[in-house]
């Protein structure tokens, strides 16, 4: 009743007033702002306004609630919707009406009415993505969204899939989108951007994604869609290649952006496209380089990019500015020594709502800044540039240098320095030399776009603009305040106005993002600590002022001038603004929420209005075009033997330019030489090159490959780089792969070389003493550092460590105490800036390791150190470890032997505590938790003396444990772990060994699966001191099955071998294999060569000594099924151009040719590379096969002083003149030079390995044609396959039986399976055991799942009742699993790991006693 007597009241009094018209309603407006306040429960941490409206929504995370206002902040109300569980706040960048509200789980909700009211939506079985924003949107059609999930299964971090799921019509459906997604975009992101289809438009997607069979980054890839993923193609993005390892992507205005990173560099390769269909690679200067997490791509225009690549790295990162061409191809560069901060901000701002107008701050000081480590303070100026960046030129007030405080120190929400207010600027900062700290700064304003500026009010304000400029407001920013102050005339004057509350620390200053409205919205807190109040307030300004502006209030504003104060031309266009003049008396309230829009005159052409046409590039000064590679020749000119002919300049008019008139650059021409039209002359022959070091061997070489995302430009993109060190301590540096060599370090003993296992640019050079040189530029330029001491004169030791995340922290083990008798130790320093500063680690240690590795959850200051028990060398050897540099140390063991790591692996030998004779292993993934590692029960060795690590690229261990120690008759078992490294099978007994502890065994690159053993076959003649017999065996099932080899029929020489190949046990093929290398890196297989393996072996009985009469050279090129003879005798081989090029020289004999085969060694051609014959130590190429360059490194036959390296260079030969033609989207492409092969296992009718079919592209072998850039080999996978016994290896107590079949040993028990309930609590059953386990690379699906063949199925315990109405018949295996951490990804590929990496082990790591 109260309510209505007051309405009515309240309608009473409004007729009273109308009806006096003597009454003037001035009287009703006010001379101030109306302010009102609310106190909120907790800090806001998200709010914004609806564009064009008053309506804000609020987030208060720690409340999980959602707040509501229609009147710009004066009144509140609660969403009650979520129940304290609103997670996140997200706004609709494209519709008005539209937000969404995150919940932690699989339940969101959505609003169409700018918050009126809520429908929530389901994401099946998902939450929100931790890694990347939970939305994606459409420019367009506001009703289609993309959501990024995870879908975990034990509803923590522990085996979550990244999911993108979509709608089409506001949530009312949700579907999958894809598994398996690492970030989605809609093409039609922007509205600047368009397919130029409007099909496409509609529905197209890109997402980066993981590869095929692999989790790996450096196998994400990009997939687009049309359909949401009913059908996906992976784009070309270079040339007719697709790219892996992408590691982001991004739509900017008119462009998708996407980024790809190669293995073992930090340099990245960025790809666009401005239609979603046809990309190309971003080329910068050849000076400049992207790094991961060292380029920005910043605010851009419609027709270009714009992007800083740092230049110095933290603490204190600086950068260069470039800007692209129309299409995104193309950059030069604008002005250098940037500003950036740790997190990859820039000081770069455009100026809102005016073309071409750009502030930034750079380093003035830059020169002493990189070289400091962060030791010397950055010193800053601003700078303003009024033609999109072309020129750049000081900031002024009162004639004195200004300087701003910009995006890296952002004290406000939103935009820095501008506003849609057209001309208004403001910002924090000092005159003077350089930019001071915030608090020392002033608030300054310019009304002319940032030409000239004036002080606006002094000491440091967050500021906001009202009114399109006519209201500023500003808040002091130094502390606590009562009093806000506002504008009405650009500045000139201020006028304060009390805050209805006490003071206030203001946190945010904001307005519409329009800044059309009257009203701004203010955050602040009161008091501290625990007693912190947070309050929000609403600055209403529409009671002000009666009068609205007019026509005489405005004024036609110049939005840009030159040097001499007139209009200048941005995109061939001056634009102007009609605003309101700074003392109009007056506010433009009738166009609220409606920007202004600009005018424009069109100007004349000039050159600034160009851009180099395609083929042609900026010269590096970037006054004029230049072509890029040879050009076309114009209607066959230069066939009639002209020598010059007539083209155009190089340019085209920027693409949206509005000039006209003027200077027309398209038009011009210039005079070439038809020389340059023409690609040089192809020889047709192999070219040689001899080069003599006045040495009598080498004593190590080591590529520095440049990677596939490395730039592309001659200097730095396109060099073999290779160092050698010779017996006499001279380092040789050869740029082109020994064509030529130069000599460096002169004077210096360098005693060994370390590449960088994780850069390939970085090489580091240690000497006899303290001394370090390193290159991080491969070779382009060298320096120094002094380690702390000599390096460790443990010869099994390395005196480096090296981190694989931050490239500059090194570890350094050295000697110390040498000079005293029996105190000779290694202490052990870290260097966090590449040397320049060392403090110790850890003393008397053997050795120190960083652990991070990829794949692995490790913290980045995570160290391992085997040390000696209270520094006393004739104490036990314990492992330690910290994550803070030995601050704190955590001791695993006290009496270890030796630890290694290997992919996810960390695989420790400690001496047993029951039998100090013998040792035990433990193994860890998250290099923290331990557990020890249960062998077979089967698997008796009474003394366990030693263990060799070989491999874990398979997401398991493979361990050979030595069972017999009798000097020359090494031997033992090779043993497979579970994915946790903790559970072991018996793979395979009676495995060779050599008294070192390297086994014979070898993983073949690529392929799944497939590794080549050999056995000793007489044991037990062996132990008794007769010569051991080897038999080579090979698996193509990760072990679970071992064959001997079936012999080739015919040798090299088409003869028949002298023993039935039909009886395997008597003849087979037997290949010489790790133990008898000189060189580990001369492995069977190719990293890029599929299918292809070589060795030098016999055929008969058994393996047989290698000599030039008993052994012969081995092909095959289906993966290890068929085996074909070469040659006969001993040869060495090299892999070029991806497999397309084989080399073979002969071993052990002098010899003065080579053989090479084009069709994967069907046929051979011999080439004499030299005039004498010379004894070849060693055939290279560059560790990726993917050179048509091969090096010979040995000794000429006269000469003992000496030793000569040949650079063979097969580029001219006519057969590899084009480039092969691949087609991934069309594999039936009549032009396309590849075919699709399928790896198979020789005991099965179809192709199916591990549960699935891969489809791997391959060179046609009689195409005449070079693969250059390397291919991803991995097509696609054709389907999953049903289960067979080739799926499955023998479970933990289970051992193979004559048969194949696995049986329990007798004696043992069972497994526990039921254990599997506690590691996944949504288990509601689970299979007694049946003797066999999954191999962990199948994916197979139905057919013959053994882990399910005649077991019992058993409920968990709490899920009897439901198990009895379960549908039966649940895939999957599970296995014994101990308490250790699951590792989240899939392991790297080690092979190839090694082969890249060569550190002295080769995935043969020894841990215990060597003989």
């Amino acid at each position: 009743m109260w309510a209505l007597k007051y309405s009515r009241r309240l309608v009473l009094l409004q007729l009273l007033l109308l009806q006096l018209p003597w009454l003037d309603t001035a009287v009703a407006k006010k001379d101030k702002p109306e302010i009102s306040s609310h106190r909120l429960d907790n800090a806001p941490s998200n709010f914004f306004y609806f564009d064009d409206s008053n309506t804000i929504l609020l987030h208060n995370r720690e409340g999980g609630i959602v707040h509501r206002s229609e009147d710009a902040g004066k009144t509140w109300d609660k969403v009650d919707i979520a129940g304290g569980k609103a997670w996140d706040l997200w706004r609709h960048p494209h519709d008005n009406q539209k937000a969404y509200i995150m919940g932690k789980g699989s339940t969101h909700w959505h609003t169409n009415d700018q918050g009126k009211t809520w429908q929530d939506f389901e994401i099946p079985k998902a939450r929100p993505s931790l890694f990347r924003a939970p939305l994606a949107f459409h420019t367009e059609d506001s009703d289609k969204v993309l959501i990024h999930g995870e879908v975990c299964k034990i509803g923590g971090l522990i085996d979550c899939k990244e999911t993108t799921f979509y709608t089409k019509n506001g949530f009312k459906e949700v579907g999958v989108l894809r598994e398996n997604t690492r970030g989605c975009v809609f093409a039609h992101a922007t509205p600047e951007f368009d397919t130029g289809d409007e099909d496409k438009n509609d529905d197209r997607v890109v997402c980066v994604t993981t590869g095929r069979i692999s989790f790996d980054r450096r196998e994400h890839r990009l997939a687009v869609s049309d359909n949401y993923f009913k059908d996906e193609h992976e784009p070309l993005l270079e040339g007719d290649r697709t790219v892996h390892g992408i590691i982001n992507i991004a739509v900017v205005k008119g462009y998708i952006v996407a980024a790809a990173r190669a293995p073992n560099t930090d340099e990245l390769a960025m790809y666009v496209t401005d239609d979603a269909s046809t990309w190309h690679r971003a080329v910068f200067p050849s000076d400049s380089r992207l790094k991961e997490d060292a380029y920005t791509i910043l605010e851009s225009t419609s027709y270009s990019i714009q992007v800083d690549v740092m230049t110095v790295e933290p603490p204190n990162p600086m950068g260069v500015l470039f800007t692209s061409n129309s299409n995104g191809t193309y950059f030069t560069k604008n002005i250098p020594h940037t500003n950036r901060n740790m997190n990859g901000i820039v000081d770069f701002e455009k100026v809102q709502g005016i073309q071409g107008i750009v502030l930034v701050n750079v380093v003035d000081n830059y020169e002493e800044v990189e070289g400091s480590f962060g030791r010397e303070e950055k010193r800053l100026k601003s700078q303003i540039s009024f033609d999109d960046g072309r020129n750049f030129k000081d900031l002024t007030a009162d004639k004195k240098s200004l300087h701003l405080h910009s995006v890296t120190e952002m004290s406000n929400i939103g935009r820095v320095f501008s506003s849609p207010a057209p001309g208004l600027v403001m910002g924090v900062g000092n005159t003077g030399k350089y930019l001071k700290d915030y608090e020392e700064g002033d608030l300054y304003i310019s009304d002319d776009a940032g030409l000239t500026w004036t002080l606006a009010l002094e000491e440091a304000h967050k500021y906001e603009f009202g009114d399109q400029g006519s209201i500023l407001v500003a808040i002091y920013d130094e502390g606590p305040t009562d009093v806000i102050q506002y504008s009405l005339d650009h500045g000139k004057k201020w006028h304060k106005v009390d805050l209805p509350e006490n003071k206030i620390r203001a946190k945010a200053l904001t307005t519409t993002p329009d800044s059309t409205s009257m009203k701004f919205f203010l955050w602040g807190t009161k008091g501290g600590g625990s007693k912190t109040e947070h309050w929000v307030f609403s600055i209403d300004f529409e009671d002000m002022h009666e009068d609205k502006c007019k026509e005489k209030d405005f004024e036609k504003w110049t939005a840009r001038l030159d040097e001499d104060g007139k209009a200048s031309c941005v995109m061939g266009r001056k634009q102007f603004y009609n605003r309101r003049k700074a003392d109009a008396d007056c506010f433009i309230r009738e166009k609220k929420f409606e920007e202004i829009e600009p005018d424009f005159e069109t100007c004349k052409c000039t050159e600034e209005d160009f851009e180099c046409d395609y083929n042609f590039v900026r010269s590096e000064d970037g006054k004029k075009c230049e072509p890029g590679g040879p050009l076309p020749d114009p209607k066959g000119v230069c066939k009639d033997g002209a020598k010059k002919y007539k083209a155009s300049k190089g340019y085209r008019k920027i693409p949206g330019n509005g000039c006209e008139g003027g200077k027309n650059l398209e038009g011009e021409e210039e005079e070439y030489d038809c020389e340059h039209t023409l690609k040089p002359p192809v020889s047709g022959e192999i070219n040689t090159e001899r080069t003599a070091f006045p040495a009598k061997s080498f004593r190590g070489y080591f590529y520095l490959e440049r990677t596939e995302s490395s730039s592309e430009s001659s200097k730095v993109g396109k060099d073999e780089t290779v160092v050698m060190r010779t017996d006499k301590s001279d380092v040789y540096i050869s740029r082109d792969h020994g064509k030529t060599w130069d000599q460096i370090l002169k004077g210096e003993e360098i005693k060994d070389i370390y590449p960088h296992p994780h850069l390939n640019d970085a090489c580091y050079f240690v000497t006899t003493s303290n001394v370090v040189h390193y290159t991080i530029n491969r070779g382009d330029t060298f320096d120094s550092f002094e380690a702390e001491a000599e390096p460790t004169r443990d010869r099994d030791l390395a005196a480096l460590s090296f981190h694989a995340d931050f490239k500059d922290w090194l570890i350094w083990t050295g000697a110390v105490d040498c000079d005293k008798k029996g105190s000779c130790h290694n202490n052990a320093w870290y260097s966090t800036d590449r040397g320049s500063d060392w403090k110790v680690l850890k003393r008397f240690v053997r050795k120190c390791e960083f652990i991070k590795e990829e794949g692995r959850g490790d913290k980045e200051k995570l160290v391992y150190c085997e040390s000696f028990k209270d520094e006393k060398l004739d104490g036990p050897l314990q492992l330690l470890s910290s994550d803070n540099w030995f601050a704190n140390e955590k001791v695993h063991f006290n009496n270890i032997v030796d630890f290694a790591t290997m992919s996810e692996f960390i695989i420790v030998a400690t001496r047993d505590q029951s039998d100090k004779d013998s040792l035990k292993v433990d193994a860890s993934v998250d290099g923290q938790t331990f557990a020890d590692a249960l062998f077979p029960s089967n698997f008796n060795v009474p003394v366990q003396k030693a263990y060799t690590v070989l491999d874990s690229h398979t997401h398991a261990v493979f361990m050979h444990v030595t069972v017999g120690n009798h000097k020359d008759a090494e031997y033992g078992s090779i043993i497979k772990s579970n994915s946790n490294g903790t559970s072991y099978v018996l793979s395979l007994d009676n495995v060779n060994r050599n008294t070192p502890g390297y086994v014979d065994f070898e993983k073949m690159l690529v392929l799944e699966g497939v590794a080549l053993v050999n056995i000793v076959a007489n044991i037990e003649e062996a132990e008794k001191g007769s010569g051991k017999k080897l038999k080579t065996m090979i698996t193509h099932n990760d072990g679970a099955e071992w064959s001997l080899i079936k012999a080739p029929q015919n040798d090299a020489e088409g003869k028949a071998y002298d023993c039935d190949a039909g009886n395997v046990a008597d003849c087979s093929l037997h290949l010489h294999g790790y133990t008898e290398r000189r060189d580990p890196r001369d492995v069977f297989s190719s990293p890029s060569a599929v299918g292809l393996m070589m060795a030098v072996g016999n055929v008969g009985e058994y393996l047989t000594t290698k000599s030039e009469k008993t052994s012969d050279t081995f092909i095959t090129r289906d993966g290890g099924i068929e085996w074909h003879a070469v040659k006969k005798g001993n040869y060495m081989w090299e892999y070029g151009d991806q497999g397309s090029i084989i080399v073979i020289v002969r071993d052990t004999v002098s010899t003065d040719e080579i053989l090479y085969s084009l069709d994967e060694g069907q046929t051979w051609t011999p080439y004499r590379f030299s005039q004498k014959k010379v004894h070849v130590a060693i055939l290279s190429t560059v560790p990726s096969d993917n050179s048509r360059n091969f090096l010979l490194w040995g000794q000429e036959e006269d000469s003992d002083s000496e030793i000569v390296t040949f650079n063979l260079d097969f580029t001219q030969i006519k057969e590899r003149q084009r480039q092969c033609r691949l087609n991934e989207n069309d594999l039936n492409d009549p032009d396309s030079d590849y075919y699709v092969w399928e790896p198979k296992h020789p005991s099965q009718d179809n192709n199916c390995l591990f549960g699935h079919i891969a489809q791997y592209h391959r060179k046609i072998i009689d195409r005449d044609c070079y693969n250059g850039r390397s291919i991803q080999h991995l097509h696609s996978i054709a389907k999953n396959c049903e289960c067979t016994r080739a799926d499955f290896e023998c479970d933990y107590n289970y051992e193979p039986a004559k048969d194949g079949s696995c049986k329990l040993v007798p004696g043992l028990s069972p497994p526990d399976h039921s254990k599997i309930c506690k590691e996944d609590p949504e288990r509601k059953s689970y299979f007694t055991p049946t003797g066999y386990r999954r191999i962990p690379l199948s994916n197979c699906e139905g057919g013959n799942e053994l882990e399910k063949y005649e077991p019992q199925e058993r409920p968990c315990r709490g899920y009897e009742q439901e198990f009895a109405e379960m549908h039966r018949g649940l895939s999957g295996f599970w296995l014994f699993v101990f308490a250790v951490l699951l590792p989240g990804g899939i392991a790297t590929a080690v092979g190839y790991w090694v082969w890249r990496n060569w550190d002295g082990k080769f995935g043969r790591i020894r841990l215990g006693e060597q003989g």
